[in-house]
């Protein structure tokens, strides 16, 4: 049975509470350095590490809802209700000082996201949701998306190397690119999925493109794009799920011109 929706309203209350107790952490800790490497020049800060045992240990506390975090795992993402965080989204934008990192969280029931909340402290934005919407910003309801076009939309799109090989190879993500750019002059490159997906959510981008495919960088703005009346699947078009190996989103209109560019390019495996 889902969760009743008075039981969702209180718990999106208290994982607020829970991220405003974190922020100043978050805010405190900008340009921190590398403590730990992962895998490639990947790495996390001390201060990712903190706010993910903070956060996962009040969300325990005051939920009684298991949570898996980017840096240390947890609770599996296919359990019936889970939690999945990260502490810092856009770690190498955090390092260097760049405002483009945020606080991702979202609760997923049977898998599906139900809760997403995205917040970007140096910005001072608070993005929140519960299933039927609205988002809200701030506490303040934003207009569901409507029907838009490519042509005049902004796009965010994931970083990558185009020597990069894997899933998606950097000659396959530089050929997508290429592709909608053809469509749409205003591509941007934030460095942070999460703050791409929030800002679809909130009209401010029409779409964005996700290479990526770690639940905790998606599940929140698959949440709030969800809720502001948005489609999210992966980039051949599948409903996104925890497991998808990539995500797409866009408003109406934006998301179905952007899937058939897509095709176009073929398979990812044809250029390795």
């Amino acid at each position: 049975m889902a969760p009743d929706p008075s039981q969702l309203a209180t718990w999106l209350y208290t994982a607020a509470e829970i991220l405003d107790g974190a922020a100043e952490q978050f805010v405190a800790g900008h340009r921190a350095d590398s403590a730990v490497a992962k895998k490639g020049n990947d790495f996390a800060t001390e201060i990712d590490l903190a706010i993910e045992r903070q956060v996962v240990a009040e969300l325990n506390r005051r939920t009684g809802i298991g949570a898996h975090g980017e840096e240390f795992g947890g609770e599996p993402v296919d359990s019936e209700l889970v939690w999945v965080l990260d502490p810092i989204d856009g770690t190498f934008n955090y390092a260097a000082g760049s405002p483009m990192a945020a606080m991702l969280l979202a609760l997923l029931w049977n898998g599906q996201p139900v809760l997403g909340l995205t917040w970007v402290p140096f910005v001072g934005q608070r993005y929140t949701s519960l299933p039927g919407g609205p988002v809200r910003c701030n506490g303040e309801p934003l207009a569901p998306l409507g029907e838009a076009r490519l042509a005049e939309s902004i796009v965010g799109i994931g970083t990558f190397n185009v020597e990069s090989r894997g899933v998606f190879p950097g000659r396959y993500r530089s050929t997508v690119l290429e592709k909608l750019s053809r469509q749409c002059s205003r591509i941007r490159m934030h460095g942070a999925t999460g703050i791409d997906l929030a800002y679809v959510a909130a009209g401010i981008l029409g779409g964005a493109v996700s290479f990526g495919h770690h639940v905790w960088d998606h599940a929140a703005g698959v949440a709030l794009i969800r809720a502001a009346g948005g489609i999210v699947t992966d980039l051949s078009g599948q409903p996104w799920t925890p497991a998808s190996r990539s995500a797409l989103a866009g408003a109406p209109g934006v998301h179905a011109e952007m899937i058939e560019i897509v095709k176009t390019v073929g398979a990812p495996e044809d250029y390795l």
